[in-house]
């Protein structure tokens, strides 16, 4: 767990084509105001984009918001790209629409929660706040 002298970094990002980010935002503001640094992206964001970004930022959390169904192409291809940049000990979650029979391998390629509609904000700030890597 994050010692609390450090302020846990969060990346929320929104690969993909998807066009609905009030969850997004939703969820950056409620992190902010549980104390977490956040860097929103914005829609729209290639594999590239979050994955320049989560190196730039130095982030210990990367959020991906995706309701558009094309999770198991994107988030692979960001968690890999993430790592093979050197930043191997960050927090992957994931929220959006997400199939339950989607779970299994999304976690097997990195990802260390996945929080679906009706997921409550303390849930996933207690989670990221419990599990978030710590960094001297």
């Amino acid at each position: 767990m994050i010692q609390n002298k450090t302020k846990i970094r969060i990346l929320v990002a929104k690969p993909g084509l998807d066009g609905h980010d009030r969850g997004a935002k939703v969820i950056a503001r409620a992190l902010r105001d549980a104390g977490f640094e956040v860097i929103y992206t914005g829609l729209h964001q290639t594999t590239e984009m979050v994955v320049t970004a989560a190196i730039q930022e130095d982030v210990h959390v990367v959020g991906l918001s995706i309701l558009s169904g094309a999770h198991n192409a994107l988030v692979p291809d960001i968690i890999q790209g993430i790592q093979a940049k050197g930043l191997t000990d960050a927090l992957f979650v994931v929220g959006g629409i997400i199939p339950d029979e989607d779970f299994a391998a999304l976690k097997s390629q990195g990802v260390h929660m996945i929080f679906t509609p009706g997921t409550g904000l303390q849930e996933v700030v207690d989670y990221i706040r419990n599990n978030a890597p710590s960094r001297e």
